[in-house]
């Protein structure tokens, strides 16, 4: 994988943030997880609880630095935020192909206003592209099984998903709720990405990125005391 230098540091911090939480996220997935991979109802709120989910959305939204990438850096009142790249420096060079994050403000032209929380929900837990993905429960990681796609469409790999995946249900619908309800839209047109005919299916194969869920704690690497 070939990145510019200019936008080395970027990425290696966010890949270094995502390390440092990865196994509290593990840990809070075994203990938080509904069960199988279907979504619960429930964890879509309503009402009173939505101020609270959006809030837990917005600090997860900060600690796991979506900002780096999408804009904003870590101010939530700038006036960038999440709204996409902007610069040359903003982009991603994987072999052949260049990567732009993208505006994830709920605008309905340029950014998320037009999918729904489980269309983003999907696109976290899975990985698949949301404009190319209907808005249905999945319940399963194999192509053609439990409404995945036959044929998925994947986001690029600067996108960390395979570390995300492992949050609880109600963590990552809060995240969809935030990006969705509480953040003002923002016009701004991002390139689409480049990406190659299977994009990236070859990539995020469970050889590569391990399973889902995780193995149950200890495993044969892990103790506990």
């Amino acid at each position: 994988m070939v990145r510019p230098t200019n936008t080395l540091h970027r990425f290696e911090r966010s890949a270094g943030i995502l390390r440092g939480v990865s196994l509290l996220i593990v840990l809070s997935a075994c203990t938080n997880q509904s069960s199988g991979t279907a979504v619960a109802a429930t964890d879509m709120q309503t009402g009173n609880a939505r101020m609270a989910q959006i809030l837990e959305g917005r600090a997860l939204v900060l600690n796991h630095d979506c900002a780096g990438c999408h804009g904003g850096r870590s101010n939530p009142a700038h006036p960038y935020w999440l709204s996409g790249a902007r610069t040359k420096d903003d982009e991603f060079t994987i072999g052949p192909f260049t990567t732009r994050p993208r505006n994830i403000t709920p605008d309905n032209q340029t950014g998320i206003g037009r999918f729904t929380e489980r269309q983003i929900f999907n696109a976290l837990r899975y990985g698949l592209r949301p404009g190319e993905t209907p808005d249905v429960e999945i319940s399963s990681f194999t192509p053609g099984q439990g409404n995945f796609p036959l044929h998925p469409r994947y986001l690029a790999p600067p996108m960390p998903w395979p570390a995300w995946r492992y949050m609880s249900n109600k963590q990552l619908y809060a995240i969809a709720a935030y990006l969705k309800n509480g953040v003002k839209p923002v016009n701004h047109f991002v390139k689409d990405s480049e990406g190659p005919p299977d994009f990236w299916a070859a990539v995020y194969v469970a050889d590569s990125i391990g399973g889902f869920p995780p193995a149950p704690f200890p495993t044969v690497r892990e103790r506990a005391r």
